[in-house]
């Protein structure tokens, strides 16, 4: 998705900053536009860290239309966002002005628009704002917000610009695919953690990540998604439902709650092992004195939900994250769990897999047929999966699609 974001010249072009991180975080390819009030507020060289591309500011810059015309910049999104749009930025636009970069654009936009308002309360009720903003409507221009809420002037009502999370919500909302709409998902990611006493436990070095792209891809596809995330993983709360849980048992517990649903990708490192009886206090070394530890087994989420009846997922996708031998251990877990399709990923040293941004797969089908990806981030792993799991539930079967 190509978003053209303008920031308009408001106190609340600050926000357009956490707006942007946030796009950028969920795989948008973002360029923007300053005007000229807004370089007072913002940095160009602040927009372009985040986004990793150029600002674009001046209309008759030689250098900036040589290297992209507005023409281009138009041509070149699939959502031109205005946030901030404050008053004058409407009002100009409203009246089909082109007489700066960010105007020309949208008087040149093919794609969709949406602005969302910032100004004062006052200036928000005026009837002069509300006949433009109204105009915009019109125009098919989408409008987000804006909200009620203490002002950078000290007043307090409606006019304060909507909050970053709830922007980008709506406007991935607005480009989601409907591939997977109307499917129910539930994705388990991350590590558990098993007490052997108040301060310590039993845990592996999972950082995750790829249960996170995962998740946000079946979301941007249309699916229903579940996020079960154990401890320590960075999720998105505002785009999809997230539980988070600390043990393996609160892990299975939570993944039976959200019972039924049609896709499971476990993903989840979930510990083999726990201690039989945790410590009620912090154990302490006493002279030579030796600790041993008792360990039983944790439940194994993914053998338990391949195994149900009538409530199981029409498809349960595993991960099998090996030191060694990885075809063959991978293909033995897909035996004894009874999922679907097996995801095979090499986590031994020097392979960078926890806790890093990339990963290399193999996914196994139930009938021993194989495919395999070259390394790729994990965002991009995340969109390869995906594009199998839409192809099977566009089929009668699982097998054919994974050979």
């Amino acid at each position: 998705m190509k978003i053209l974001l303008v920031i308009g010249g408001g106190i609340a072009a600050y926000k357009s900053l956490e707006l942007l991180r946030l796009l950028r975080e969920r795989e948008a390819e973002v360029k923007v536009v300053l005007t000229e009030a807004a370089a007072h507020f913002v940095t160009p060289l602040s927009a372009s860290s985040l986004s990793g591309s150029t600002v674009y500011e001046n209309l008759l810059d030689y250098r900036s239309e040589a290297e992209f015309s507005h023409i281009e910049l138009a041509r070149w999104s699939d959502h031109i966002v205005i946030a901030p749009a404050t008053a004058n930025l409407i009002a100009r636009i409203a009246g089909g002005h082109a007489n700066d970069l960010a105007t020309a654009i949208v008087l040149a936009a093919t794609s969709r628009v949406s602005f969302v308002p910032a100004m004062n309360v006052q200036m928000w009720h005026k009837q002069a704002t509300q006949t433009n903003v109204a105009r915009l409507r019109d125009f098919g221009y989408q409008q987000l917000g804006p909200c009620e809420g203490p002002m950078a002037c000290g007043e307090f009502g409606l006019g304060r610009m909507l909050e970053p999370p709830v922007i980008a919500q709506r406007i991935l909302a607005a480009e989601a695919s409907s591939e997977l709409a109307g499917m129910r998902a539930l994705v388990t990611c991350g590590p558990t953690r098993e007490a052997i006493d108040p301060v310590r436990f039993i845990s592996n070095r999972s950082s995750g990540k790829q249960g996170v792209a995962i998740a946000n891809e079946l979301d941007r596809r249309g699916a229903d998604v579940t996020l079960v995330a154990g401890p320590g993983v960075a999720t998105n709360p505002d785009n999809m439902r997230v539980v988070n849980v600390e043990t393996a048992g609160q892990m299975l517990d939570a993944t039976r709650k959200a019972l039924p649903f049609d896709l499971f990708v476990s993903t989840a490192a979930v510990a083999d092992w726990r201690a039989a009886q945790i410590a009620p206090q912090k154990l302490k070394k006493n002279g030579k004195q030796q600790h041993t530890l008792e360990l039983v087994r944790c439940p194994d989420i993914l053998r338990q939900i391949s195994q149900l009846d009538a409530s199981r997922p029409r498809l349960v996708v595993g991960f099998a994250a090996e030191t060694e031998n990885l075809i063959d251990n991978a293909s033995r877990k897909l035996v004894a769990k009874g999922c679907d399709w097996i995801v095979a990923n090499d986590v031994g040293q020097g392979s960078e897999v926890f806790g890093g941004d990339s990963n290399t797969i193999t996914l196994i089908g139930s009938d021993g047929t194989t495919r395999s990806w070259p390394k790729m981030s994990k965002r991009d792993v995340a969109k390869v999966l995906c594009n199998v799991i839409v192809e099977a539930f566009e089929s009668d079967g699982f097998e054919v699609q994974v050979g």
